[in-house]
């Protein structure tokens, strides 16, 4: 079960983060990230006062409050990322974030292994074949790939914080319910704040008719993110924490098939060399 819950998550990171990109290239990055949170709002909160989820309120809910503070950080910083792309360089670098869980292992107590020492020497060569033949006399590049970090810790910090939201599958509901409002009062914030600094807040060609006719896919989006954080608190709750890291770590090969077929992005070779051990690193981390 830890290992199906586990490449659920990959899965459903993989899809919404390639839906999420690519609607940052046509819609303001800040206003897809608040849309799409504002329905996985409604949907679990339909689900929420359907499972009388509330009885499992305790303080374990300050780890989802949290973790809501967090998410709109990451998802915000990583898909504007993937809007500067190419996404199948920018999502396997966001797979290092996986150092986080890794990390909350150490600080309880437990000392990094050969392989762990190998997954952190082998994740960082990955990080700058990546974004190497792009340093100089590309801006925009170095941007993305300090985007790409950003969002890489605070989805592992999220993942970390939101596994230690409950104990129950209804509390866990609620977990994700209070995650998510706190994603849309910051990200409505930051937004408001946004525009009043004269961002737009809508497409300059199109304005709101783009978003409307946008609104299935944000939904999917807002959703299958919320998903993948309870498939992954699930997996981490039934099995190995490792087990669990490591094959929800994968998402990003999920994002990069899908930009490889559907928009035919090419890498360069030492690009994919450095994605390939961005890659391994995030394995060789969690599985040390």
């Amino acid at each position: 079960m830890t290992a199906l819950f586990a490449l659920a998550t990959s899965l459903l990171f993989g899809l919404a983060d390639f839906g999420g990109g690519l609607l940052a290239r046509r819609i303001p990055a800040l206003t897809v990230v608040v849309v799409s949170q504002v329905i996985a709002v409604v949907v679990l909160g339909v689900i929420v006062a359907a499972t009388g989820a509330w009885s499992e309120a305790d303080a374990r809910l300050w780890f989802a409050v949290a973790a809501g503070l967090v998410g709109p950080v990451a998802i915000l910083a990583f898909y504007k990322a993937l809007a500067l792309g190419p996404m199948g360089v920018v999502s396997p670098l966001g797979s290092v974030g996986v150092a986080v869980p890794v990390g909350a292992g150490l600080a309880l107590g437990e000392r990094p292994g050969l392989l762990q020492i190998a997954g952190i020497l082998v994740a960082v060569t990955g990080v700058v074949l990546a974004a190497g033949p792009q340093w100089r006399g590309a801006p925009v590049q170095r941007r993305a790939v300090l985007l790409t970090l950003v969002a890489a810790f605070g989805f592992g910090a999220v993942m970390t914080l939101i596994s230690e939201a409950s104990t129950t599958l209804t509390g866990l509901f609620l977990a994700l319910f209070v995650q998510r409002v706190t994603n849309v009062v910051a990200g409505g914030t930051a937004l408001y704040l946004s525009v009043r600094g004269g961002a737009p807040a809508l497409p300059e060609e199109g304005g709101m008719a783009v978003v409307r006719s946008a609104l299935p896919a944000l939904a999917f989006v807002g959703l299958a993110d919320v998903a993948a954080n309870g498939t992954y608190a699930i997996a981490a709750q039934r099995g190995p924490v490792t087990v669990a890291a490591v094959l929800a770590s994968l998402y990003p090969v999920v994002t990069a098939l899908a930009a490889r077929g559907v928009l035919s992005e090419r890498l360069r070779g030492i690009q994919a060399a450095g994605a390939g051990l961005a890659l391994i690193g995030t394995v060789l981390l969690a599985s040390g």
